[in-house]
């Protein structure tokens, strides 16, 4: 059993983890969960694509399947080793600069719902940076409700994990700390981290401040949301 910290986020249960705390060998085993099917109605077919924190690469492997032209990006080489069959880039998202620019750029796993305001501005300008003029940046955001829908003792199952919420700890207004508990048949991990519930406002302007706009909400929960680069 290791257990992983940094800066409010932590993980337990055997072998590596990211920084984040998210353990390499539990991402390596999930499935994609509709992600790919949202990305491939909203992006032309056949285009490049930045996958901004592509971890294990459970979306990486269907985005090629359905034909895109995926590079990679994680903080952690030991996810980024799962990837077979793009280019990966081993780089922390708020800094990136690859001195190109692609037809799509996604920022998944709900990364911008950081409790950070500074950082989320960080990866958002890094997306905007990326975005071919005329291109698409798409995000995936935390349902509207999300926090006051989960309680301790919550429970649901994705395949063949079970998530159980072990915690959740309002920290000040909007911003929580969870601590949630994946359960397969022959292994457990628990994950604990820091999450701001964005308002639709509060997300669109951070946008605004990146140098994006909004161009529409993808799905009826407004989790994914296609936004387009300023016009100069």
């Amino acid at each position: 059993m290791t257990t992983y910290s940094r800066d409010g986020h932590s993980g337990s249960g055997s072998g590596a983890f990211t920084p984040d705390g998210c353990s390499v060998e539990m991402y390596a085993r999930l499935p994609e969960n509709g992600e790919t099917a949202v990305i491939a109605a909203a992006a032309p077919p056949g285009a490049t694509l930045l996958e901004l924190g592509a971890g294990a690469g459970r979306m990486t492997r269907p985005l090629l399947e359905r034909g895109f032209a995926v590079t990679a990006v994680d903080e952690s080489e030991a996810m980024l080793a799962k990837i077979d069959g793009a280019p990966t880039v081993h780089a922390a998202i708020e800094g990136l600069d690859l001195g190109r620019r692609f037809d799509v750029v996604t920022l998944a796993s709900f990364l911008v719902n950081t409790a950070d305001e500074a950082h989320r501005g960080r990866l958002l300008r890094t997306c905007a940076r990326h975005v071919a003029p005329g291109g698409c940046v798409l995000v995936q955001r935390e349902p509207d409700g999300l926090h006051q829908a989960l309680s301790p003792g919550s429970t649901w199952s994705r395949g063949a994990m079970t998530v159980t919420v072990v915690s959740l700890e309002p920290l000040e207004e909007n911003v929580s700390r969870t601590c949630l508990r994946y359960d397969f048949e022959d292994a457990h991990w628990t994950q604990t981290f820091v999450s701001h519930a964005l308002s639709t406002s509060r997300f669109e302007t951070a946008l605004a401040e990146a140098g994006l706009r909004l161009d529409a909400y993808l799905t009826e929960d407004r989790s994914w949301a296609r936004c387009l680069p300023h016009r100069p």
